[in-house]
């Protein structure tokens, strides 16, 4: 396999790819809100925001991607995207819709990253770029001077939630979505966290 090569942000032309890299990861998650992976697909082409994201590349192909949230933005849920909600589903639409998405929101508070997501191609799972790319947001904190990073894993995702584990994630706090749980496909969402670090970690070089 060629070396993985990480980057902040993305290029236009890798817009689609990337929307789509992270609607494999998160399809039965957000099924429910945002429809038909065709639809679901256009519409996260149209918010992602590369300020907001570390990529991964295998020969200049998008193989990952993690998102992440602070108060100035997010890779998925940031300013304006409510009104791209209403362009794609209309207003009906987005209300309804809208409503559901909020259910999965969380706020970012000052001195902890909060992660956006985190996506690997199928056939790279395994090879450790979930790793880097945990990595990679690691070293984003620091530089944002954050003491921790926060992330969320599914009770139907035991693969991720056993990577986040390996990696020094503790959970701190269960969420069970009650009554909404047949929308999303899952029951409870279990918020894990991470004190940023010095040691321990891969150190990859991140291109701006």
């Amino acid at each position: 396999m060629s070396a993985v090569h990480l980057r902040e942000g993305f290029d236009p032309a890798q817009r689609e790819a990337v929307a789509a890299l992270y609607h494999a990861a998160f399809s039965q998650k957000l099924r429910a809100a945002l429809g038909a992976p065709d639809d679901a697909i256009e519409f996260l082409t149209a918010i992602i925001d590369p300020n907001f994201a570390i990529v991964a590349e295998v020969d200049g192909a998008p193989v990952g991607v993690a998102g992440y949230k602070t108060a100035d933005g997010a890779f998925t849920g940031g300013k304006g995207a409510g009104k791209i909600l209403v362009q794609h589903y209309g207003t009906f639409g987005a209300l309804w819709r809208g409503a559901l998405l909020s259910l999965l929101e969380r706020e970012a508070v000052p001195g902890i990253l909060l992660m956006d997501g985190l996506a690997v191609l199928p056939d790279m799972r395994g090879r450790g770029v979930g790793t880097l790319l945990l990595a990679a947001i690691d070293a984003k904190a620091k530089s944002l001077t954050c003491d921790a990073v926060r992330l969320d894993v599914v009770d139907i995702n035991p693969r991720a939630r056993a990577l986040y584990e390996r990696e020094g994630f503790v959970a701190t706090e269960r969420t069970g979505l009650g009554v909404f749980a047949w929308a999303f496909g899952f029951r409870e969402v279990t918020t894990m966290m991470r004190p940023v670090t010095t040691q321990g970690w891969p150190s990859p070089t991140i291109d701006g």
